[in-house]
């Protein structure tokens, strides 16, 4: 989150409103490999739930600075959470409450609502209208704040957040995923190797072009295209970032670092029509993979 957008939200959204359209319905699980399941929140303590493992991991993990209220909170919590969906994975072995069982969750902003409302997060840090505009037609999906509990950092909790993403993308037609991916801390030099491969090999070009914004931008062609090793260079990529490589996305030009998170992010770009056909075929076209 940069300063800015931080200043914007000083004054921590309100309360989520149990009574809007957000809990009108129970959500149907998306998808269960033994134990975990994933699904949609469906309440305002599932939410706070979410929240709060993303407290511990951007703020006591990473040394993320939030807002004074959501430092008092224990909650990582801005008024994007409010017409946000929220993907969790829970551990249903876990006795206790749905809220108690959250090990995992990711947010995910569609199109449609974004327009009715401030727009998309990612915007603070990246051209995102001009980019928008050369897709008129097209249904887009931000995804961020993508956190799992240290325990649960398997190939299996994984698999689920991204059966969701999959499945909530068929259910609403979306054709584009994009969002911030995060290296961590504030140097973008001490990712030169990783962040010069993504500038040489996978940057969006043309219809997908999209840059950082002027007064945040900071150079990623670090290095020259001959001096990068791609094996060194994809084992220094976080987990996350390399698994948005395999799935066949994108990255926009120019990086930003987020002060306040402690983060050096790129823009991930990730066309559905893009997406390598070994995930689809994995996951199923219909992402019945691993539907219940």
């Amino acid at each position: 989150m940069t300063a800015e957008l931080l200043q914007i939200n000083s004054d921590i959204a309100p309360p989520l409103d149990p009574s809007s359209s957000l809990f009108s319905a129970r959500e149907p699980a998306l998808g269960r490999i033994g134990a975990l399941e994933t699904r949609l929140a469906v309440s305002r303590r599932e939410i706070e739930a979410a929240q709060t493992i993303r407290y511990k991991i951007f703020v006591e993990e990473m040394g993320a600075k939030l807002p004074p209220q959501a430092m008092r909170l224990g909650r990582d919590i801005d008024s994007f959470d409010e017409i946000c969906d929220h993907l969790i994975v829970l551990d249903t072995s876990i006795d206790g409450e749905s809220h108690e069982q959250i090990v995992a969750t990711y947010r995910i902003l569609r199109h449609d609502v974004a327009l009715a409302n401030d727009g998309f997060y990612s915007a603070s840090e990246f051209e995102i209208a001009p980019f928008l505009a050369r897709h008129p037609g097209k249904k887009f999906m931000e995804l961020g704040r993508s956190c799992v509990l240290p325990a649960y950092r398997t190939k299996r909790t994984v698999e689920l957040l991204w059966q969701g993403n999959w499945a909530y993308a068929l259910k609403h037609g979306l054709e584009v995923m994009f969002g911030c991916g995060s290296f961590p801390g504030r140097y973008p030099e001490l990712h030169a190797l990783a962040l010069s491969f993504l500038h040489h090999n996978n940057l969006a070009r043309d219809e997908w072009a999209v840059r950082a914004l002027p007064q945040h931008h900071r150079h990623m062609d670090l290095m020259p295209p001959e001096a990068v090793n791609a094996k060194r260079a994809l084992m220094a990529m976080p987990p996350l970032i390399k698994g948005y490589l395999r799935l066949g996305a994108m990255v926009g030009e120019g990086a930003v670092v987020d002060h306040d998170f402690g983060t050096t992010d790129v823009l991930i770009v990730l066309p559905v029509e893009s997406i390598s056909s070994r995930y689809l075929n994995y996951y199923g076209a219909d992402a019945q993979r691993f539907a219940c």
